[in-house]
């Protein structure tokens, strides 16, 4: 299928794009385009103008400032899986990155686009939930900073508004004490997850503090499982997969049961990669 008519604005500054969007109601922004371009093709989104941000300057960054790492909303995928600053203080990002899509998909994809998308089965959204992260937002009031707990609201919902430009991610730096671990079950290498788990955790002794258990394609959003958190900071891991409080529903992959049982399966796995990290 091809797309429905739209008009084209390439935006050279990010006042531009926010000035462009308040301008027209129904316009979309283009960064990677690698969801948003299958959306235009079977025509479940039909924006009279698209908005191209990837002229403006200075979304591409990373860097770490005053002990978090700032990756920009138009950093390719690509280019944060082959960072090393990203490999040494957001290990757990540089897990998930293999798994998202195929290599082409991640030359184009940027990390912004993935979390303004919020797709519900995708990594990188649990990746920030589970670090604790940020984002931050341009709008016609100017910059403002959301907590990840706060920014995914539902399927494909933010707290975006329909002015803002996602402009940053930033996270904790991990430390010697901090522990990631990732897993995600899909029918083949590339697909969005079945069931996903992005973990974070501190060393604490022979337990855990700061324990966070993100899960992703088991809900509308990807969710945190506190009561196996809890469980899981004395190192137990039984009683945290008993613990695990999640409610998926059946979907086209997998029904509620069988994503339910894979949860605990890749709490097992992840588990075990935060212990074997431990000194």
């Amino acid at each position: 299928m091809k797309p429905a008519p739209f008009a084209y604005k390439r935006a050279r500054a990010l006042e531009e794009a926010v000035a462009a969007l308040g301008e027209h109601a129904d316009a979309r922004l283009l960064a990677g385009g690698q969801s948003l371009i299958a959306t235009l093709n079977m025509r479940l989104s039909a924006p009279r103008l698209l908005i191209d941000i990837n002229g403006i300057g200075g979304l591409d960054g990373i860097a770490l400032k005053a002990g978090k790492l700032e990756i920009g909303a138009l950093t390719r995928h690509a280019q944060a899986e082959r960072s090393e600053v990203i490999a040494r203080h957001a290990p757990l990002i540089a897990r998930a990155i293999p798994h998202i899509g195929h290599a082409a998909i991640r030359n184009r994809g940027t990390l912004g686009g993935s979390i303004a998308f919020a797709d519900p089965a995708a990594e990188l959204p649990a990746c920030l939930l589970a670090l604790d992260g940020e984002v931050d937002a341009t709008g016609p009031k100017g910059k403002r900073t959301i907590k990840a707990a706060d920014f995914f609201k539902g399927l494909f919902e933010t707290a975006l508004g329909p002015q803002d430009v996602l402009t940053a991610i930033r996270v904790p730096a991990a430390t010697k004490d901090t522990r990631v671990g990732f897993a995600e079950l899909a029918r083949r290498h590339g697909d969005y997850a079945i069931v996903g788990l992005a973990a974070s955790a501190r060393a604490d002794g022979k337990s855990f503090a700061d324990v966070r258990l993100a899960f992703f394609g088991v809900g509308a959003t990807a969710l945190r499982a506190k009561k196996a958190e809890t469980a899981l900071a004395s190192g137990n891991v039984d009683a945290a997969v008993a613990a695990l409080d999640l409610d998926p529903q059946d979907d086209l992959q997998a029904t509620a049961a069988v994503k339910k049982h894979l949860a605990g399966v890749l709490l097992r796995r992840v588990a075990k990669q935060l212990m074997e990290a431990r000194p």
